[in-house]
């Protein structure tokens, strides 16, 4: 089995569709000599050349702009924000200009557009450079938001996000970039997974976990402790994209075992996983034997402080309070 890490794999995505399509190029920080905050895109620039491998001076809206006019002439650029919460100084380039123009136009101008970021704390980068922002983004009609949690779905739905006609948010927890657990034989060759498709990482029939980015790893954790120790079957289901997000896939899980717990790294209030509460008290109210459960951050900027930090961050223990609370079992 080949395993590589979720930084390895996003790289390996990248380099293979710019061998294949002339079209594609990069577009970002500190991406070329340098080879990115993270050092994903180092070596790139060596085999590409400045030609593909765009440096930008610090100017979010002004890279992210660039990319999104060079989509609509027929390239299909990569762009990389360092963090995600600096989406924010190119919020009018990425919510008034990318996502609208295919719409305004009527399909006959398209935005093939990827927006790489590194999202999520636990990293001790502070309140700025620390939160998820996924619902923001799901929230604006015209854009899809991708959210790997593994080095597989990682490099696969990077391909697929790449060849996408509109504009795609791929966020890139920055915990998971050295990251191997749960991995599974990733292809050395190109491969796409199709946008809008969920997975069931461990099938159950006892309660539903629907999870995001690292908290999916998380929740595996957690069901297959319970698993182990106390005969609790959980099936954990990741989205894998929560915009389009696959519906079905959450649904039948909970029409199978009754329970469901939301688990996300966002903040509560108004965060993703309220969406998806909603829907499934819409059309699988009937099907519930409880109600329905979240776990989020708290509701605060990332603190700096590392014990802050993950108390404010739900974690394994959190997630398994949470479950053996809706089940009513005491440990």
């Amino acid at each position: 089995m080949r395993e590589i890490t979720y930084l390895e794999a996003i790289k390996e995505g990248i380099q293979q569709i710019m061998e294949k399509d002339e079209d594609v190029f990069l577009i970002g920080e500190d991406i070329g000599l340098y080879g990115g905050s993270f050092g994903l895109t180092r070596g790139l620039f060596d085999i590409f050349g400045e030609e593909r491998i765009r440096d930008t001076p610090i100017s979010e809206a002004g890279l992210i702009g660039t990319a999104v006019g060079s989509a609509i002439t027929g390239m299909r650029p990569i762009a990389e924000l360092m963090f995600s919460d600096f989406s924010t100084v190119a919020m009018d380039q990425i919510v008034n200009q990318a996502a609208k123009v295919r719409y305004q136009f009527g399909g006959k101008a398209q935005v093939p557009l990827t927006i790489r970021a590194a999202h999520g704390g636990g990293a001790g980068f502070a309140a700025q450079h620390s939160q998820s922002l996924e619902a923001i983004f799901a929230h604006i009609p015209g854009l899809k938001v991708v959210m790997p949690s593994c080095p597989y779905d990682a490099k696969g739905l990077l391909v697929s996000s790449v060849y996408d006609n509109n504009p795609v948010i791929f966020l890139e927890h920055k915990v998971l970039y050295k990251n191997k657990n749960y991995a599974q034989d990733v292809p050395e060759k190109i491969y796409e997974i199709p946008l809008g498709k969920g997975d069931i990482k461990k099938e159950g029939k006892d309660l539903t976990i629907v999870a995001t980015s690292y908290m999916v790893q998380k929740s595996l954790d957690v069901a297959n402790e319970l698993k182990e120790k106390m005969q609790i079957d959980c099936e954990v289901v990741d989205p894998r994209t929560i915009k389009p997000l696959d519906t079905d896939i959450i649904f039948e899980s909970v029409k199978k075992t009754g329970k469901l717990v939301c688990v996300e790294e966002a903040c509560s209030f108004g965060g993703f996983m309220g969406e998806i509460a909603s829907q499934v008290a819409e059309y699988c109210f009937d099907y519930l034997d409880a109600p329905v459960v979240r776990v989020a951050s708290k509701n605060c900027p990332v603190p700096y402080n590392y014990k802050l930090e993950q108390e404010m961050i739900p974690n394994q223990d959190k997630i398994k309070e949470s479950i053996l609370k809706l089940l009513d079992i005491k440990e």
